[in-house]
């Protein structure tokens, strides 16, 4: 059993990072139960950009049941054939799936000790997948918590690279309602990780 969370001390700015790649892995690997929107409903903003791209985010959730949720992520993601977005980086960095940039990333994966998950059919290069991984770093969810340093590497490579574009597409994207402000909460967030690792570089 690997070290969790609550066995490390994590200080308080890297478990409020990890929440926000945690909450932005959980609504975008599947369409957001009732459960889930209670919470994102629950959410409290504060008076920074990104504190008030939350309180949008709860506020769009107070008026979407699960069923329009659901639509919505399937015209997004899924679709009839292809959904209007595809979030993967193979896709955003080569224009294809499966390509270079997921072999890299499965080779980085084992060095760092990450398995894939059987469960899920998306290809490990999915910006869901990638938000869980770097909460995971963080955390400690594979070992001991990542030192900046691989946490930077690992955000430079497979997810600084292209998720900026991908969150601005969210927030353009025609079938966005709900994941617009989502779109808004990854893009203003992934500034502020990019900012924060060149600072402490």
């Amino acid at each position: 059993m690997g070290v969790t969370a609550n066995d490390v001390d994590i200080a308080e700015e890297d478990r409020l990072r990890a929440n926000c790649y945690a909450l932005l892995g959980h609504l975008l690997s599947a369409s957001p139960s009732d459960e889930s929107l209670d919470m994102v409903r629950g959410l409290e903003g504060d008076d920074s950009d990104l504190g008030r791209d939350l309180k949008a985010l709860s506020e769009v959730a107070r008026h979407t049941t699960p069923q329009v949720a659901e639509e919505e992520y399937f015209n997004l993601f899924v679709g009839v054939g292809q959904g209007e977005l595809l979030p993967y980086m193979s896709y955003y960095l080569t224009g294809f799936l499966y390509e270079k940039p997921l072999a890299r990333l499965r080779g980085d994966m084992a060095k760092l000790g990450i398995a894939r998950n059987n469960e899920v059919p998306e290809p490990e290069d999915h910006i869901a997948c990638l938000c869980e991984i770097m909460a995971g770093l963080i955390l400690g969810h594979f070992g001991a918590p990542a030192d900046l340093a691989t946490q930077r590497e690992f955000f430079d490579t497979h997810i600084g690279s292209w998720a900026p574009r991908f969150f601005e597409d969210l927030q353009a994207a025609q079938s966005a309602t709900f994941y617009m402000p989502v779109g808004a909460i990854g893009q203003r967030f992934m500034a502020i990780e990019s900012q924060a690792f060149e600072m402490a570089a």
